[in-house]
């Protein structure tokens, strides 16, 4: 039975721990916020790259482009795959990042042809412990999504693309899908034309020519390559949104469990309380009833001896 001094240490512990928990639920919360907003604001100038992209094929449907496949060529699933993994830096957010890891490996299981580039310190160091070779790591990036960072990814990718090193390029994130954060794994090269030549109802026919400069393919790469900086940005942040979420409801949940752990100890320390008041009461009732007895018996010699 632990005593009242430490069921007093254990309660003022978990309060102290609750207040951590507290604040990193408020600090994860502002931080949702402000990546949201910051994809709000970058949301339209990628949806015109895409925009412009379809349009494009409205001129040329049949352009060749290297990050295309050809006219009628479905993806085959063969070939060495370029592996963008994007996990957190820090844990405390659920199974948010082992979720990740386990998208990737099931991946990887499937095509065991293939290069790793790893987003957030939580990635680096499972593969790293697991001597899984890492083509790249991208530092500072999980905690910290930008435009310019996309970029930086997307480029060094691209670019082993383009080198012939790897054939496919997919990405590993955490998307939230019909309210639900859950990890998901997307080709983003080669594309599929019929993404982009489906026809859509709120736009017009192409009715005047168009003049492209340098030329139409060149155009096209350099927009399929702003979109894919755009993909990668949108896949940061999202990750980062779920990280987030997931962290408040891991620092929910510990709240949850410190008010009932704080509630417990409590009905506990009372019991263990009023158990002390209970016998600090027998005592002195004891001790007074034995203080009345020896008087009595005190006062009976002394009549006993008073009539000898």
């Amino acid at each position: 039975m632990p005593t009242l001094k430490e069921l007093q240490n254990h309660m003022g512990s978990v309060r102290e721990t609750q207040k951590i928990t507290n604040a990193m639920y408020l600090i994860a919360s502002t931080k949702l916020q402000r990546a949201r907003r910051s994809l709000e604001n970058t949301r339209p100038y990628f949806d015109a790259l895409l925009a412009e992209i379809k349009r494009i094929f409205r001129v040329e449907e049949n352009i060749e482009s290297r990050y295309f496949y050809p006219p009628g060529k479905d993806d085959t699933h063969e070939g060495r795959y370029g592996i963008l993994v994007i996990t957190a830096d820090k844990g405390l957010a659920g199974s948010y990042n082992q979720n990740v890891i386990k998208e990737t490996l099931k991946l990887i299981k499937e095509h065991p042809s293939h290069e790793l580039f790893v987003v957030g310190e939580y990635g680096r160091k499972f593969f790293n412990s697991r001597n899984m070779p890492i083509r790249e790591n991208f530092w500072n990036a999980a905690q910290n999504p930008s435009t310019y960072r996309a970029r930086q990814i997307s480029a060094a990718m691209t670019e082993r693309y383009e080198e012939g090193a790897i054939d496919k390029i997919y990405v590993v994130y955490t998307d939230m899908l019909r309210g639900e954060a859950k990890a998901v794994s997307r080709r983003i090269l080669p594309f599929h034309r019929r993404n982009f030549i489906s026809p859509i109802a709120d736009e017009k026919p192409v009715k005047q020519d168009f003049e492209f400069s340098p030329s139409l393919s060149e155009v096209l790469e350099s927009a399929v390559r702003s979109y894919m900086s755009g993909f990668v940005y949108s896949a940061m942040v999202a990750s980062y949104c779920c990280e987030q979420n997931a962290r408040m409801s891991a620092m929910d949940a510990s709240n949850r469990n410190a008010e009932e752990i704080i509630g417990n100890l409590s009905v506990q320390y009372n019991r263990v309380r009023q158990a002390a008041i209970t016998q600090e009461i027998t005592e002195v009732t004891a001790g007074a009833k034995a203080q009345k007895n020896r008087r009595k018996r005190k006062a009976a010699r002394k009549a006993q001896e008073g009539n000898t």
